[in-house]
């Protein structure tokens, strides 16, 4: 139903307003471009611009265009509809009455890119108005990309399922690889798809699979079939899934070696990954015990930092982590300072990846990925047993 998410958490909504001293959040959204609009109010997709403006105080007030009147049936405040420019206007004004600083979904000097869903031209039409434009990038961790306690039920089932669908391609392609049949980077994949769908997590089931020398790429996707597996390979499974369309997604990587004993090397280096995760993890633990906020950001400092210390930096070549929702890179804080600037908060409810990783181009690559959910209690680590050491697959 069309505004139930508007109308559920209004109060929440402007109470956070008040404390953040912000006058109001103006939505704004036109062919269903602005995600987070979209999700509080249920419009869809609208061939004409509209706004609502939710005040700190006061009813919200809405601007509509007169062709699209049918779509607003069921809206509960005021609203003000619109033909021609100059009528938008002078709704305009009426709706921010006497506010002086509203959010939109900006993000200053491009910091947060999945942010920045309102046109310029937008924000330069508010602020011509005298108003001042801040960015709702907090209001968007709390009402968009937090989750509820089915959210994080249905995480924690998608989180087992994952673990178990990796491990038994693992078991798998050990076996093939044992009796000397041919198994290729594609067929891996493939088997992970079926086997998730079967366990209940078929919706957007996607995953990345890679040999060693191909995992340097941290975005590989092989061609046709990619890479025949061969004995002495390191392996790479990077899967994400969730239980249906409403809920959120799980997101892991697992590693592995065809052989009965990791390479010295080989196992240094996921040590290294390993290690920068966890360090990540008791960052944010002794953060949130010293009653101390963190930035998304702060977090990928002392990841990179860690793989820096041990001569691996120039080898890590993307961000620490990213939100969790109900897409696999959500609206919430991404754990980033390299590729942006994240500032905004780890709030109680969101939901993001721990997955550092050392690249060498021609060589090999590595990654760990872990899911972690900022609770009541603190940072949960959610996904099961996360894997300390490279897993010896032969016998």
């Amino acid at each position: 139903m069309a505004f139930e998410v508007l109308m559920k958490r209004l109060s929440e909504i402007q109470s956070e307003l008040r404390t953040a001293k912000l006058d109001g959040w103006l939505l704004y959204d036109l062919h269903a471009r602005n995600t987070v609009s979209n999700k509080l109010t249920g419009l869809g997709d609208l061939t004409r611009r509209y706004f609502i403006m939710i005040p700190a105080q006061g009813d919200p007030f809405a601007i509509s265009h007169k062709i699209e009147d049918v779509n607003w049936e069921g809206w509960p405040w005021q609203r003000e509809k619109y033909a021609g420019w100059k009528e938008l206007d002078g709704a305009l004004r009426k709706a921010l009455g006497g506010a002086q600083r509203v959010a939109m979904e900006i993000s200053n000097n491009d910091a947060v890119p999945a942010l920045d869903l309102v046109p310029l031209g937008v924000v330069e039409m508010i602020r011509n108005l005298g108003l001042e434009v801040a960015t709702s990038g907090d209001l968007v961790s709390r009402f968009y990309a937090a989750w509820s306690q089915e959210d994080l039920a249905s995480h924690r089932r998608s989180s087992v399922v994952l673990m178990q669908a990796a491990h038994a391609a693992f078991t798998r392609l050990a076996r093939e690889i044992a009796a000397d049949n041919a198994v290729h980077e594609g067929e891996v994949a493939a088997w992970i798809v079926a086997d998730l769908t079967v366990r209940g997590c078929g919706t957007g089931a996607e995953n990345i699979v890679a040999n060693g020398i191909n995992a340097a790429n941290p975005h590989y996707a092989p061609e046709g079939l990619g890479a025949r597996f061969k004995r002495g390979d390191v392996v790479l499974i990077d899967l994400w899934a969730k239980e249906n369309d409403a809920t959120v997604y799980s997101d892991q990587t697992w590693m592995g070696y065809l052989g009965p004993r990791v390479p010295d090397r080989i196992a240094q280096i996921f040590s290294v990954v390993t290690g920068s995760r966890d360090a990540a993890v008791d960052f944010l633990k002794q953060s949130y015990a010293a009653g101390r906020p963190v930035a998304g950001g702060e977090v990928d400092d002392v990841t990179r930092k860690y793989i820096t210390d041990r001569n691996y930096g120039h080898a890590f070549v993307h961000r620490t982590g990213h939100s969790i929702d109900q897409s696999v890179h959500g609206m919430g804080p991404n754990i980033d300072n390299l590729e942006t600037n994240e500032t905004r908060r780890l709030i109680t409810g969101v939901a993001f990846s721990i997955e550092p990783g050392i690249y060498l181009a021609g060589d090999v690559g590595m990654r760990s990925e872990i899911n972690i959910y900022m609770s009541e209690t603190g940072p949960e680590v959610t996904t099961p047993e996360p894997q300390q050491e490279m897993l010896a697959l032969l016998p």
